[in-house]
């Protein structure tokens, strides 16, 4: 079966993303919203997460589940752009237009990943 480049870019994504988590840790454990605990391991989790969902949808077999997968991490971090466009230090000095733009492209990625369930 040969995969579609489109799925073979948002598995990169994924990846990058991942380990992006491991390099910049402080860069995304500021934007974790503090009502979560323990946002080092929680920066973890989401990085191994997306790193595994990433190779995973590269796996036919596995393609539909990491697409669930994804559906479900990109929903559990959502809280953390409503929290960096409520909260100026969270948002990295990012434009409010651009921190608000964020949310509906996380919809699109949503039904990007859908595609593949």
């Amino acid at each position: 079966m040969i995969l579609p480049w489109h799925l073979y870019l948002m598995a990169l994504m994924y990846v990058i993303a991942g380990l992006n988590h491991f390099r910049s840790p402080k860069l995304y454990e500021k934007i974790i919203p503090p009502y979560f605990p323990k946002p080092k391991l929680l920066n973890l989790i989401s990085g191994f997460a997306e790193v595994l969902l990433g190779i995973a949808l590269l796996i036919p077999m596995l393609s539909s589940y990491a697409a669930w997968g994804t559906i479900a991490l990109l929903i559990a971090i959502f809280p953390t752009h409503i929290y960096m466009y409520q909260n100026d230090k969270a948002g990295m000095r990012l434009p409010k237009f651009v921190l608000l733009l964020r949310m509906p492209l996380q919809l699109g990625l949503i039904y990007w990943a859908y595609m593949y369930t």
